[in-house]
């Protein structure tokens, strides 16, 4: 079963609202083996809307739009159905019944712009809108299914749940699939690919491997299609040749992050960490933070990020920091043995780097981050050479910092 996203709002085309819709209605679709083969996000223009609608007929089979249902006149998206599908509205008692109870749930009373909300097309199924004063609309027109619902994020999610989901899974027979992530970090796609060049090429049929890179890492994602126990079993075995092949650049699976993985490792070992950061800015610790549960193992941090800070702070000598500038070697491994000391932990990080876009030099060009991380073992350093995108470069330095100390701990 082949679907299409169209989502409909000019503060999605000037930037003003990012589409977050399409990405999570995919993956919803995806998990019961529906595959989205295009998303389109479109002005709130009726041409637009009719255009669009006619063009994913010819494609899909299930046609889900999100936004243009609220009751102000720029939004268009019943009234351009009604001339779509060349019906008319009509009011659907239920659906008022509905915004009558929220508008009362918050001590005021519906009124005629809210009437107008509880119009629907003729031939629509309407489907309530617990969150919301929007109702859902079904429509199944030449063997094609459409579903209009609201734009707003929390109201749409709610329908999709609890409505339309269960309504397609009983209406059509789809296809199990199954998907597990690999991720990795330190590593690029193209090295990963050429290390699993052999596997892909013999994978079986319904099977494929994605490679999802972001900033400082790459997720590896294996799909399979097919009949369920095939792909159950096919599965353990194709994703067990991938990990054998790539096993040093592997921090965890699926939803997994980095800083949860390492979180876990921490506690599990009974060890407590701290931070001393220049050039990410308190990102480490944010990112460690970030893990419900981290007063377990996280103590503290220290931001220090001029000379002074790091002599007064964490007494780096103003003679190492004149003789071999704060991103060192010399300057980090201190800064990572002092934080460790001063705030009694097991283990620390430490970063001090040029984020940029400027304050490089020809010895230290922008992105270059010197990285140090100290267990009970002893302290181990890193230089890393990034690019010159300042918050990219953050990024990067914190997950791969976050990392050395994963590696090490093992």
């Amino acid at each position: 079963m082949q679907a299409e996203i169209i989502t409909i709002g000019d503060e999605i085309l000037i930037g003003q609202i990012v589409d977050t819709n399409s990405a999570w209605i995919g993956q919803q679709l995806n998990s019961i083996g529906i595959r989205v083969n295009q998303i389109t996000s479109i002005s709130d223009n009726e041409q637009h809307i009719i255009a669009a609608l006619k063009e994913a007929e010819s494609r899909a089979d299930l046609i889900l739009i999100t936004g243009g249902l609220g009751p102000t006149k720029d939004d268009i998206t019943k009234t351009t159905l009604c001339k779509y599908f060349d019906t008319h509205l009509i009011f659907d008692e239920p659906s008022f019944k509905n915004i009558e109870r929220l508008y009362k749930a918050r001590g005021r009373e519906a009124n005629d712009s809210n009437r107008i909300q509880a119009e629907v097309p003729a031939n629509c199924v309407p489907i309530l809108n617990y969150n919301g004063t929007a109702p859902c609309m079904w429509f199944e027109e030449n063997n094609k299914v459409y579903v209009s619902m609201p734009g707003v994020p929390y109201e749409m999610k709610t329908i999709m749940l609890e409505e339309v989901i269960p309504k397609l899974k009983q209406q059509f027979e789809t296809p199990f699939i199954k998907h597990r992530t690999i991720l990795t970090q330190g590593v690029g796609e193209t090295i990963l690919a050429s290390l699993i060049t052999d596997v892909e090429d013999n994978l079986p049929q319904g099977f494929k491997i994605a490679y999802l890179p972001q900033a400082g890492m790459v997720r590896l994602r294996l799909s399979g299609y097919g009949e369920e126990r095939m792909v159950q079993s096919l599965m353990v075995q194709e994703f067990d040749k991938i990990c054998e092949r790539i096993r040093e650049f592997i921090y965890g699976y699926d939803e997994e992050t980095l800083e949860s993985v390492l979180g876990k490792l921490l506690n599990k070992k009974k060890l407590t960490v701290s931070t001393a950061e220049s050039c990410t800015g308190g990102y480490i610790a944010h990112l460690l933070t970030s893990v419900p549960g981290s007063s377990s193992y996280f103590i503290g941090s220290t931001i220090t990020y001029s000379y002074e800070s790091k002599t007064n702070v964490l007494k780096i000598p103003v003679e190492l920091l004149t003789k071999h500038g704060a991103v060192s070697e010399e300057v980090v491994r201190l800064m990572a043995e002092n934080v460790k000391k001063k705030l009694n932990t097991d283990c620390s990080i430490a970063t001090s780097g040029v984020a940029g876009p400027g304050g490089g030099t020809k010895d230290k060009p922008v992105g270059t981050v010197w990285v140090a991380v100290s267990t009970p073992k002893g302290t181990v350093t890193k230089k890393l050479l990034l690019g010159s995108d300042r918050l990219r470069n953050i990024h990067v330095a914190s997950i791969s910092a976050l990392n050395i100390l994963r590696k090490e701990l093992l």
